[in-house]
């Protein structure tokens, strides 16, 4: 078997599981973080994380088999490391960057629903103040 091909059948060995394995990781552990970004609704929490798994899979799995050509013929087993080297060093940043991409996302999603809970008041209010001009404040107080 040529060393080329070789490479590409290490590289898909290698690539896929970790693809998978990541996602699996990914999704297991933030769904605590959605449950609390979508405010405790399990359901939806579950659904989000499944589209997201699902969306994780394909940009990776599509960015690793697009990934798989190799631009020089592979020639002996040092160019076989060398090559899984870069393209399963890149992989695993791209892995991480979208990763990174998703926390930050939903970190936002969950700063700014935080936010909203709290500018609301706990209880709506019993009456309405009318506002007070100056003239009627300095002549409540005595100015």
């Amino acid at each position: 078997m040529d060393m080329t091909v070789t490479t590409y059948l290490v590289y898909l060995l290698i690539a896929v599981p970790l693809t998978i394995w990541v996602a699996r990781t990914l999704s297991r552990n933030g769904r605590i973080f959605l449950v609390d970004v979508f405010h405790g609704n399990a359901d939806f929490a579950d659904a989000v994380n499944r589209l997201l798994v699902v969306g994780f899979y394909l940009i990776n799995l599509g960015f690793v088999t697009l990934f798989l050509r190799s631009g020089s013929p592979v020639l002996d087993a040092s160019g076989v490391f060398e090559q899984l080297s870069v393209k399963l060093g890149i992989v695993m940043l791209v892995l991480g960057v979208v990763h990174l991409t998703n926390v930050w996302i939903f970190n936002k999603i969950r700063t700014r629903s935080r936010l909203d809970s709290m500018t609301r008041p706990p209880v709506p209010p019993n009456d309405n103040i009318q506002p007070v001009t100056m003239t009627e404040q300095a002549a409540r107080y005595g100015y």
